[in-house]
């Protein structure tokens, strides 16, 4: 079902991405699957690099923010089997790597909002927060977390 519109769609959910520091990419403690941090890698590289509201457009970042979805899917499939084991996207928290003047935080976790609508339905609609950081790791403009319910 959910695996199937992956493919509809065009996305390809890539392995758990090997963790850049001292910990790991996600754990599941009953049916509550929680993500790391994931940056925008795609191919081993990140789409961008830098801050929204200095070098990096909205558009960018939505589409950092979107990359940075796919990755945390990566990592609840590495944990759960398959994504069509997914009953429900409870919440995703968006970093947002900006200037200090940059308010469109939100408009840029939208990227990744919007795909978990596309992907899961009703069972994509999820709590958010999104939130301006003067700084993410290795410059990337998007990190992001998302905590999702397994069916039992």
């Amino acid at each position: 079902m959910f695996e199937q519109k992956l493919k509809d769609l065009g996305i390809e959910i890539p392995e758990a991405p090997k963790p850049l520091a001292a910990y790991i990419p996600g754990i599941k403690t009953g049916q509550i699957i929680y993500t790391s941090g994931q940056l925008p890698f795609k191919n081993g590289k990140l789409l961008s690099e830098g801050k929204l509201g200095k070098n990096i457009t909205l558009e960018e970042g939505a589409k950092a923010a979107e990359q940075s979805a796919i990755n945390c899917l990566g990592v609840i499939k590495s944990i759960c089997g398959s994504l069509d084991n997914i009953e429900q996207i409870i919440k995703l928290t968006v970093f947002v790597n900006s200037t200090e003047d940059f308010t469109a935080q939100p408009a840029v976790a939208n990227g990744a909002s919007e795909l978990m609508v596309k992907i899961f339905g009703e069972a994509g609609k999820h709590a958010r927060s999104a939130v301006g950081v003067s700084q993410l790791p290795i410059n990337a403009p998007v990190e992001i977390e998302i905590m999702a319910k397994i069916k039992e």
